[in-house]
Order: C-alpha cells, then structure tokens, then sequence
C-alpha cells in the first residue's frame, strides 16, 4: 500500500507535553506516521494520567502496571524516556534531541524551561529551523498569562459551561475533557501549517496555543450568536438555539434524538405522529415561528412521544427521511455494526498484555494512520534512545 507507513514517516517531534491536550496533538501526529518521543519526569513517575485511574492495565502478578486507561487514551505510538530537565545533563539531552527533532511541543506555564535553557527564545538560537508548540491555560500573553490552565476551568472561563446543562440546573462540563482535546486538536492543525512553513523557508517559529483561546473559538454558532445579538445564551439542556425540534425527547421505553431541521421534514414528522395539522398553525409552520413558540409546540410534542416505543420512533422517521437517532451507552456504542466497519475500536499488544483502544477517526485512502506500538509503559524507552546516534529512528 502506499504511504503503508503515514504521510508524516520522517517528521520527528520531541514531546514534553502532559496530561492531555499536548498528548492529544503528539499521538494525532503519531498515527499519521510521525516519530514522537515523549519526555517524562521520573521524580513523578512520569506522565500524571499514569495515576489517573482505575482502571488499570493489569500485568502478570495481578499488580497494576502504569498503564492508566486515561494515560492509554492518548498516548499510543510514543517512546517513553525519562529523563529529568531540571539537572545539567537532562538539559544537554533535550538539547541533543532537539537537534534531531523537527518539532517541539511543550505545556510548561509560561516562562516555566526559561530557567532551564529550553524554552523557545533560546532553542530557536541553536535551531532556527525548530517548530515549537506551547500550549498552557490561557497563552503566553495577557493578564491571565502566569495562572495553571486546566480543562474543567477552560470550560468555566470559555463560557462552554455556562451553556450546558439542564436549564433550571447547575453550570454543567462536558463530560469529557473536550477543552483539551479541542486545543491538541488546533496544535496539530498549527504545527502542520508551520511545518509547511518550515519546508518552504528553512525558518521555524513558536505556536503560542491556549486551552481558553482554542475553547473560546469553538463556542461558534453560539458564540457569534451572542456577538451578533447581543443578548447571553441560556441553558436549554439538549435543545438547540437555532432550530426547534432538535433535542432529545423521551419516549415509553428511552430517549430518542430529533433533529428536525427544516420545514418539509418538520410536516413529515408530524403526520407520523398523527397530527398533520401542526404544520398549518401559524406558530409551527416555519422554523423562526417554532422558534419563538418552542414552549408551546413541546408541550404538544413530549407527550405524544412519551406513548410511542424508541425502536418505532427511530423505524417510523428513517422510513420518512426525518433525522433521528438512538442516545447510546458505551456498551452499545462499542458493539454497534457502525464501530466495527470504520475500525474505531483497536487492539494493540502493550508490555503487560493486549489493550483495546479507540482507533483514529480519519480515513485517508492513500497514507492512511498507522497503530506501531502500543502506550509504553514509564521509560521504556529510555536506555535505548539516549544511547542512540539517531533517536528518533525505530
């Protein structure tokens, strides 16, 4: 097959990154056939999320192994080397690395490796050709500049949580650290583009990414709609601002998603309910209508649903063309025909045993991603790298 081993075979990235939003970007970069060792620091035991559990991968003895499943979501296709930056020879190393590596990224806080020489201002001196990636809370400028950045507060100051959850509720997260993964995301996205830069010129430069900027950006159509109105979005639970009926409404055995998004869709779901008539009711016939009456067509709405069975809502709609759709536990998620026909559940052989693992989204038909080596375990790779002329070589 051609591209057999990823259209980024030869790109070598040096990643001193933790946690998940620089993971989520280095692995990303991985299955697409880059070379990435991560830096792990052994005073720690390396990378946090290695405690972050159970579960655990178990090893042999019944013992856990260092294997998180948090550690394992975004960590495949890495050499793990531990190696402490603090000391005069963990410096020189990182240093040795990087003459070898094509990119660097790093979620130190800002002005955090000034003090040990590695921070981009100095690195760029010794290798201008070098693509460095910071990623902290709230960048490298601003008032906020020096204070921790986690998920759950790029959450809270990107306004993400002020609009989830149920209306007459709490301030609710999204129940993954989405902050993060949204922001490894843009890093992968802004180190490909600098690294074209890169190929063209000869001349690096630094990526300055913060989780509440990357979270800021993809409040989108909420976002703009507050820009363009000027009014503040409230909570709606699982309705959507824009377009009414799209939300998750219970039926007699379960729930079940609409997402009715225009008026022809909208008459035919109503005669499937039986009530052909609501399409002719000024206040339903178009969607700016259903809009300003939500309150009202739910009331019509939820009821009739509630006496119909999930499995002949979702047969009865997809016979009419009318968007709908199961809400999913993992369990089923992972079982379902879907899953299994776009491989997104993997297995790999990790050092304690096999692991399942969720596979990459992205399907590219001439250098498609790549699963080489499984999570390692902290410092697996150590010995084998630092002796090495060439590091990054497999």
């Amino acid at each position: 097959m051609v591209g057999s081993e990823g259209p980024l075979k030869g790109v070598k990235v040096l990643d001193l990154s933790r946690i998940l939003a620089g993971p989520t970007c280095t692995q990303l970069l991985g299955d697409l056939g880059a070379s990435v060792i991560k830096i792990e620091n052994p005073a720690t035991g390396g990378d946090d999320t290695r405690q972050w559990g159970p579960p655990y991968v178990m090893n042999e003895d019944g013992t856990a192994s260092d294997l998180s499943a948090y550690f394992m979501a975004a960590n495949r296709n890495k050499k793990s080397v531990a190696l402490d930056i603090t000391t005069e020879e963990g410096q020189a190393e990182i240093r040795r690395l990087a003459a070898h590596a094509d990119i660097l990224i790093e979620n130190f806080k800002p002005g955090g490796l000034e003090k040990y020489g590695l921070d981009y201002a100095s690195l760029a001196q010794e290798f201008p050709a070098l693509v460095y990636c910071s990623i902290s809370g709230y960048g490298q400028t601003g008032p906020n500049a020096a204070k921790p950045g986690y998920d759950l507060m790029a959450q809270g100051y990107g306004g993400i949580m002020s609009l989830t959850g149920d209306p007459e509720g709490a301030p609710m997260k999204v129940g993954v650290g989405i902050a993060d993964v949204m922001c490894g995301m843009y890093a992968a996205v802004g180190i490909l583009a600098a690294l074209r830069h890169r190929d063209l010129t000869g001349e690096g430069q630094q990526i300055d990414l913060a989780l509440v900027d990357a979270q800021v950006a993809w409040l989108i159509n909420e976002g703009v709609n507050y820009l363009t109105s000027g009014a503040v979005p409230q909570r709606r639970g699982n309705g959507h601002p824009n377009i009414v009926p799209y939300d998750v409404y219970e039926t007699s055995d379960g729930h079940v998603i609409l997402a009715v998004g225009n008026d022809s869709q909208f008459q035919r779901f109503c005669s499937f309910l039986g009530q052909p008539e609501l399409p002719h009711d000024p206040r339903f016939a178009t969607n700016p209508a259903r809009l300003e009456h939500r309150q009202a067509l739910n009331a019509i709405l939820r009821p009739a649903l509630r006496a119909l069975a999930t499995r002949a809502v979702i047969d009865g709609l997809e016979a009419l063309k009318v968007p709908v759709g199961p809400v999913q536990t993992l369990d089923q998620v992972f079982a379902s025909d879907q899953v299994s026909a776009r491989d997104m559940q993997i297995a790999m052989q990790a050092q304690p045993g096999a692991v399942d693992l969720i596979g990459n989204p992205l399907k590219l038909s001439r250098t498609p991603v790549t699963y080489r080596t499984a999570p390692p375990v902290f410092g697996a790779d150590t010995q084998s790298v630092l002796d090495a002329e060439n590091p990054f070589e497999d």
